[in-house]
């Protein structure tokens, strides 16, 4: 018999730890036969017991091969020159990439077959034999990140009182069958690679910016912080019917809760690009990768069709009574804005999806007809600063409208005589606050 190294041809004297990296290209690959006892010239040497051999491979591949691809290879004892050798045949595994357990799922661990030789694999090839393995879900495919913690995922299941564990991951898909941890592990993690980027606006044109913030970490850490720094940004402006004080937010809860909601449940994590939450003076604006899935139009939406990109994500957080099972989303944020002069406006490209909130106490503050004309543009400017703020001071007027102390002085006392604000403190504490935020700590 003629032993000569091919694409599916490996041939070793002796057993040695290498052999795990052959069975793993070959099984990442197109098959093949791995013969031991034989020299690199073809040169038969022989095993002195093919039987122990057979045990001493059996057992490292079975506990250093991840996932299991002992099913897929098979050991026999040949007779060759009047001695023993034994093959090993290699079958193309069907739950690939196949990696080293002591490496991970990285080019490190995970092997293929190119002419005679064993190469690591590129992230690509891994990506792409996961994608193939697994299909085209990508919450439900293998993480290639394997070094995951759940410390805000267990304190979200604990504070709402339900079961977090080896158990419940598995049920949920956060982890494989092979036990290996999926992209909504990945998602879920501390670790995630995905974030929530939110830029504050002076103006309706986005031109200069007052703040930027990033959010990372779990998705449960994003939605938290990113509804409490919005919250920051959402003023309660109070109106009077006779004796009558009204309250109104300038955007209603439940329209960001569920437009946050929207943001990162039904997003194109197959990008990596970070999801955008824009807060201008007059509106608040979503914007999320990935557009509505093919065969859906906006219509469809609204009128509460539900086709999730990410239906298991979807169901980890209808676990946690965080959304509803059915497509409710947006005539949630429409009703919440029932009887308001302003409505919620929603745009879907080829690949990204906005939700739109308008303010709905921006004309009501701003309004000209409550505004002197000699010195609106100053009233103006401090009214906008306050919607971002919780308080003015004389200094801080002063450099807004770009005047000195009496006529900052004179547009601060003009609208507190308007009933727009409230004079809070005296002497050089003396703080200016909307007229809804008189109560509350400066």
């Amino acid at each position: 018999m003629d032993f000569r190294e091919s694409e599916t041809i490996e041939i070793k004297s002796i057993v040695t730890d290498g052999i795990k990296k052959e069975v793993v290209a070959f099984a990442n690959s197109e098959g093949g036969t791995l013969y031991v006892g034989v020299a690199d010239d073809g040169t038969v040497l022989g095993v002195d017991d093919g039987d122990k051999r057979i045990r001493q491979m059996a057992g490292m591949i079975r506990d250093s091969i991840k996932p299991d691809v002992t099913m897929f290879v098979h050991f026999e004892t040949i007779a060759c020159d009047e001695k023993n050798i034994v093959a090993v045949e290699v079958q193309r595994g069907t739950n690939r990439p196949y990696y080293l357990a002591k490496n991970g799922l990285c080019p490190k661990g995970v092997f293929v077959r190119r002419g005679t030789l064993s190469f690591p694999a590129s992230d690509i090839a891994i990506r792409s034999m996961i994608k193939e393995t697994d299909g085209d879900s990508y919450e439900s495919m293998r993480s290639l990140f394997q070094s995951l913690s759940f410390h805000d995922a267990k304190d979200e299941f604990s504070n709402r009182q339900v079961g977090f564990g080896e158990k419940p991951m598995q049920t949920l898909g956060l982890v494989s069958s092979d036990g290996l941890f999926t992209n909504l592990g990945l998602l879920l993690s501390d670790q995630c690679p995905f974030t929530m980027k939110i830029a504050v606006f002076e103006n309706s044109l986005g031109t200069v910016f007052l703040d930027r913030r990033e959010f990372s970490g779990s998705l449960f850490r994003q939605l938290n912080e990113t509804f409490e720094y919005i919250n920051l940004n959402n003023c309660t402006h109070a109106t009077f019917d006779k004796l009558l004080r009204l309250d109104k937010k300038d955007y209603p809860d439940v329209a960001v809760r569920e437009a946050l909601l929207n943001s990162m449940v039904h997003r194109d994590y197959t990008y990596y690009a970070s999801t955008l939450c824009n807060i201008y003076p007059d509106r608040i604006e979503f914007v999320s990768i990935g557009g509505l899935l093919p065969g859906i139009v906006l219509d469809d939406v609204l009128l509460g069709l539900s086709v999730c990109r990410n239906p298991k994500l979807a169901n980890v957080f209808y676990r946690l009574r965080l959304i509803e099972a059915y497509g409710t989303g947006l005539r949630k944020i429409l009703a919440s804005y029932a009887g308001a002069s302003v409505k919620p406006e929603f745009l879907a490209t080829g690949n990204a999806f906005k939700v739109m909130l308008p303010n709905c106490n921006a004309m009501q503050v701003a309004s000209p007809e409550v505004l002197p004309s000699s010195h609106e543009a100053e009233e103006r400017a401090v009214l906008d600063y306050l919607r971002n703020h919780k308080a003015i001071g004389r200094k801080d007027a002063e450099k807004l409208i770009g005047q000195g102390q009496t006529a900052a002085g004179r547009v601060l006392k003009g609208l507190v005589d308007k009933g727009l604000l409230v004079k809070v403190g005296s002497g050089r504490i003396t703080k200016y606050a909307v007229q809804s935020s008189a109560g509350n700590d400066i």
